[in-house]
């Protein structure tokens, strides 16, 4: 049972992670672009959002690992023989119970501790990169800009940006402007570390002092231009959001008498939020029994369509409650734990027409339904010949 369990939760969660991860790859990389940022920095955020990925797909990997399982069992004929030598459901539901309070300590773990600050670092990224601190890449052929203060073109790079060629650059200092040309150039470390030296060869440089109508104009063969690179404003402190806090800075902050209404409606229900998706983990092995025993003589999948249905569906009414919570309309508690009430109703109430009730199948009538649907269409499909009999003469 273990094992049968093990391999589609574990093919879940990779191809779930996978999936989301690719899907914010693309974006990531083409807002780095935009910003003029390294592409390592993609790598740091998308490691940032594995923690919320798998806040999600830890569910849903345990439901579906849990009901494939089962599924494989009815199917196989295997669980008529456990069911025959007196092996009751509540029996064959210890393994899977035991990979739910593993996971859900884990998810706890994920969603209490681990998201709130690997959101708070993402966002960190995203400003760093939106403000420059993470430094901005040189784009060839094009004016780029290092704060208000300079500004650089470059025509040409070899060398992995080593060498560079077709140099200008215009400076604002306190002298004056400065605007130098030059052949060649290369960015060298400094001794302070707020200043950058940049070694142009073969140009010129034209100085306009202030109060002088003439520029000064010097050509060089080798000038060390310092340049000071810009201070950047510091990121906020983590926890303006209830998504950057913690569950036990949720739990302090909805019952300080000295946050806000507003802070303590948004971290109650963020509070009741997160803790009620780990509570119903415990309530997928059950529900997986429910969903993965088709009818006798039946293969139909109706089943796990329906978990992930159901899965997603809960999740997005949690959603909904915890806004509702979070305006101050409803009581967090009411919001988002009479919803839980009436999904756990639902997967007993199933599972016990599955494990007590004689030939009982919950989603029975829906089986029915969708098998003669799908006989209709397959009747309507393009190309399908009857089956004939001959008869020898």
């Amino acid at each position: 049972m273990a094992r049968l369990i093990a391999v589609p939760l574990i093919s879940t969660l990779l191809i779930s992670a996978m999936l989301l991860v690719l899907d914010r790859m693309l974006r990531l990389f083409d807002f780095v672009a935009t910003e003029g940022g390294p592409v390592s920095v993609v790598w740091r955020m998308l490691a940032n959002l594995l923690p919320e990925y798998l806040g999600l797909g830890i569910p849903i990997g345990l439901m579906l690992g849990c009901l494939l399982a089962f599924r494989r069992l009815a199917t196989s004929s295997e669980l008529d023989v456990l069911r025959a030598v007196g092996i009751s459901y509540t029996r064959l539901l210890y393994v899977p119970y035991m990979y739910a309070v593993a996971l859900a300590l884990l998810n706890l773990a994920i969603v209490g501790y681990v998201q709130p600050r690997a959101r708070y670092n993402y966002e960190q990224l995203r400003f760093e990169l939106r403000s420059g601190a993470l430094g901005a890449s040189i784009k060839v052929g094009e004016f780029t800009s290092f704060g208000t203060q300079m500004t650089l073109r470059i025509e040409s790079s070899a060398n992995e940006g080593r060498d560079l060629s077709g140099i200008f650059v215009r400076m604002t200092t306190r002298e004056g402007p400065i605007a130098v040309t030059a052949e060649k150039g290369q960015f060298f470390r400094a001794d302070d570390p707020n200043t950058i030296i940049f070694r142009l060869t073969k140009g010129t440089l034209v100085h306009t002092a202030q109060g002088s109508p003439i520029p000064r104009v010097l050509t060089f063969d080798t000038h060390n231009l310092p340049i000071p690179l810009p201070k950047y404003e510091q990121f906020r402190k983590r926890g303006d959001k209830s998504l950057e806090r913690t569950l036990p800075e949720l739990a302090v902050l909805g019952k300080s008498p000295e946050s806000t209404p507003v802070q303590r409606y948004t971290s109650r229900a963020a509070f009741h939020f997160r803790l009620a998706e780990v509570v119903s983990m415990f309530l997928l092995p059950m529900l997986a029994a429910a969903l993965g025993i088709p009818p006798k003589r039946s293969t139909s999948a109706l089943g796990v369509f329906l978990s992930i249905v159901m899965i997603v569906t809960y999740h997005k009414v949690n959603e909904y409650a915890q806004a509702i919570g979070s305006a101050g309309g409803i009581d967090p508690i009411i919001a988002l734990w009479v919803p839980f009430s009436i999904f756990a109703g639902l997967v007993f109430w199933m599972y016990y027409t599955v494990a007590y009730v004689p030939g009982g199948q919950p989603i029975g009538a829906l089986e029915k339904g969708f098998a003669k649907i799908w006989s209709a269409i397959r009747k309507r499909l393009p190309g399908r010949r009857r089956k004939t009999t001959e008869i020898p003469a």
